[in-house]
């Protein structure tokens, strides 16, 4: 079987992709595929190096944010998303696209060296189960067509957690404004709010999570309910074991004595789950919740926003009153994923 874990980026999908992987069922791409990706490795030892490797140290930064030529822990193989292997072997569209891939980006070329690039990771690893990370565009669109019984893991979290966390790295490039992003051109509703906040950037994080998460949902509405689990990454946290479970039976995996003993070496820290409170000063963290007010009670976080605010908030594409797809696409609560009736 073959699975995504995707996410916006900043939502918490890299802990669960290495968990996830420690399985010993579970192959994937390393970072040492992507980083010697000239010399084409197929990462058949992968599972066994990350099961002897120590958890990653969440205080670890993105490398490039790294403060120090050399990091305790850092040397380590870890899942990566690949993007280097991905761009020499596959092709750049899937880093550099301006917008989501879709089901009709699915050229016959493009197809041929996606199934050629998983297909002999897959063989050459020999696991029952290759399970590979994306982050910003779902591109799940692609992926579907090319790969139609893939399944989908979307971890989701709190968009103002995320829109602080993304203000805080080096390669976020909303400094360079929406004209000059990776994102393309905003929304004419969304490009509405940047200008009337006097192009904040605090709010441009925001929207950014506010466009990727529009494209999220349409990805997930052309996707069969067996094959698409929503989570949020602040269950996750609340209950790791219980949400973790929920995954494995998505997978089609069992929780073994082997996973059990990669599992309790991880601590599952809850304290900047809201660091965006301290982080953020009033004024943005009120203009923040005032534009992601829809979004985030779609996904069931709360905000300070009255329901009449919350009916002037800006006009923007927010997905229904989903309640994280009533359940049916949710390990929220520990439900099991459905198929669609």
């Amino acid at each position: 079987m073959l699975g995504f874990v995707i996410g916006t980026g900043r939502c918490g999908s890299t802990l669960v992709h290495e968990v996830l992987a420690r399985h010993p069922e579970v192959g994937f791409v390393s970072n040492l595929d992507d980083k010697l990706s000239t010399l084409d490795l197929d990462g058949r030892w992968n599972n066994v190096l990350l099961r002897r490797a120590a958890p990653r140290d969440p205080r670890l930064g993105p490398f490039r944010d790294r403060p120090r030529l050399v990091e305790r822990g850092r040397l380590r193989v870890a899942p990566s998303e690949g993007w280097q292997v991905l761009e020499r072997q596959v092709s750049p569209i899937l880093s550099r696209s301006h917008r989501d891939l879709l089901a009709s980006d699915a050229t016959p070329w493009l197809e041929a060296r996606l199934r050629r690039f998983f297909e002999r990771r897959m063989a050459a690893q020999a696991r029952p189960v290759f399970l590979h990370h994306v982050t910003g565009w779902p591109r799940a669109g692609l992926l579907h067509a090319v790969f139609p019984e893939a399944r989908f893991i979307h971890v989701v979290r709190d968009g103002r957690a995320v829109a602080n966390s993304l203000l805080q790295t080096s390669w976020w490039t909303g400094g360079k404004g929406p004209s000059n992003w990776d994102f393309g051109p905003l929304p004419e509703p969304y490009a509405k709010e940047w200008e009337a906040s006097g192009q904040s950037y605090v709010l441009l994080a925001g929207l950014s999570w506010k466009l990727l998460l529009d494209a999220f949902e349409a990805a997930r509405a052309a996707i069969p309910c067996s094959q698409w689990l929503e989570v949020r990454y602040e269950d996750v946290l609340a209950d790791p074991r219980g949400q973790i479970a929920v995954m494995l039976e998505f997978l089609g995996l069992q929780w073994t004595s082997d996973f059990e003993a990669g599992f309790s070496r991880y601590i599952f820290e809850t304290g900047r789950r809201e660091a965006f409170r301290r982080d953020l000063n009033a004024d943005n963290l009120a203009l923040l919740e005032q534009s992601l007010a829809g979004h985030l009670k779609a996904y069931r976080y709360a905000t300070a926003i009255q329901p009449d605010e919350e009916a002037r908030a800006s006009n923007s594409a927010v997905p229904g009153d989903r309640d994280v797809v009533a359940g049916a696409r949710t390990a929220a609560g520990g439900g099991r994923p459905q198929g669609r009736p």
